[in-house]
Order: C-alpha cells, then sequence, then structure tokens
C-alpha cells in the first residue's frame, strides 16, 4: 500500500468512528474475470487464516484464496478527475481491464 493510499484509507476509516481494518480480497466476476473487493470490517471478523499486513497499526486482511491472485499487489490512490480512485498494480494478472478494477490471472 503506498503512502497515499494509507492517508486516504485512514481518513476514510476515521470517518466511520470505529478501529476497523481493511479486508482486501477476489471475486468471480467484472469483465475481466475476476474483480478487486475491499472494504472496512471489524478487527474481531480476523480469522486465524487471514493474512495480515500492518501498516502503521493499521490493518490490512487477507483471505487465503485471495491472496493467491493477490500476492505482490500495490495499492495505490489518484485524485486524478477521470481515472481516479484506488489503483491496483497486480503483478499476477495476465489481462486488466479499462477500468482497472477487474482483471484475469
Amino acid at each position: 500500500m503506498t503512502e497515499t493510499a494509507l492517508r486516504h484509507v485512514m481518513a476514510l476509516r476515521n470517518q466511520q468512528g470505529k478501529d476497523l481494518c481493511l479486508r482486501v480480497g477476489v471475486r468471480q466476476g467484472g469483465c475481466s474475470g475476476m474483480s478487486y473487493t475491499m472494504d472496512f470490517e471489524d478487527i474481531s471478523n480476523i480469522r486465524a487464516t487471514d493474512e495480515v499486513f500492518d501498516y502503521e497499526g493499521f490493518k490490512v486482511v487477507c483471505d487465503p484464496k485471495s491472496m493467491l491472485y493477490l500476492y505482490g499487489l500495490v495499492l495505490d490512490y489518484s485524485n486524478a478527475l477521470i481515472g481516479g480512485g484506488f489503483q491496483f498494480t497486480n503483478p499476477n494478472a495476465d489481462q486488466t481491464c479499462g477500468c482497472g478494477k477487474s482483471f484475469s490471472a
């Protein structure tokens, strides 16, 4: 996770008013076959099988199946008017859709 993405995620989490972690993963769907998922989640939902990454006290978690597709992923954030938002750079993706929110591996 880049510094820019971490700052933006932390700001969003602070708006929630709770101590939450960020769960990232993949699911079937999207224009390239698989799409990225990410959402805040209560820390008590972290499972023993999850991979947990610590960014200055903020936890990012991923389930083992998704980790197969996301290992090495870099999450960034852009404030650009067109194409802005969270951006996924995935070294495991064979093909990425134009919007950057789905991929195939």
